[in-house]
């Protein structure tokens, strides 16, 4: 549905007869080329490894907890079951719960991606409202971003252009 919405459009857009011209960018590649971007994600990977680490080591005491369990439940009274499984559903949810504060939908890893690589996102989309001002385009389509585009012709790239005025 999206796409068909964006090819209607396009086609609306090209079949209107305005003069403006058009351009699209790669996100992905000027981000490539962006030192304090490659930084970032390298942070990024590190706290994530970190916290993956920990998150593994709560559940991996989890399962530890609930073989043990399996291997004396025969000889456990009905209180010291009840008991020993409560404690692994307890010791789950802790682990449940650390990994939702660090891999969640507003958990650290996201509140880092927002610290380090949302300005530099920002100032590419500065960049690129800049250069569309300044070149009188009417559109700069992001080829990055899942668009799909069966053709496109390089001399409408104009992402080396946001990189030189970023300074890379």
């Amino acid at each position: 549905m999206k796409k068909l919405s964006l090819t209607v459009l396009i086609a609306f857009i090209f079949t209107a007869g305005f003069s403006q011209k058009y351009a699209y960018v790669d996100t992905d590649y000027m981000l490539s080329k962006i030192p304090t971007y490659k930084a970032a994600q390298d942070k990024l990977d590190e706290f994530s490894k970190g916290w993956q680490k920990e998150v593994e080591a709560k559940y991996a005491e989890v399962d530890k907890k609930y073989k043990e369990f399996l291997a004396e439940k025969v000889l456990l009274s009905a209180e010291m079951k009840a008991q020993r499984e409560e404690e692994i559903l307890n010791l789950e949810q802790v682990a449940i719960d650390l990994k939702d504060k660090y891999f969640g939908e507003e958990g650290e890893l996201y509140k880092k991606r927002q610290e380090l690589v949302k300005p530099i996102q920002d100032e590419i989309y500065t960049a690129i409202k800049a250069t569309a001002v300044e070149g009188n385009y009417g559109i700069i389509f992001d080829k990055a971003s899942g668009m799909s585009m069966i053709y496109t012709d390089q001399k409408y790239d104009i992402s080396d252009d946001i990189l030189k005025k970023l300074g890379y």
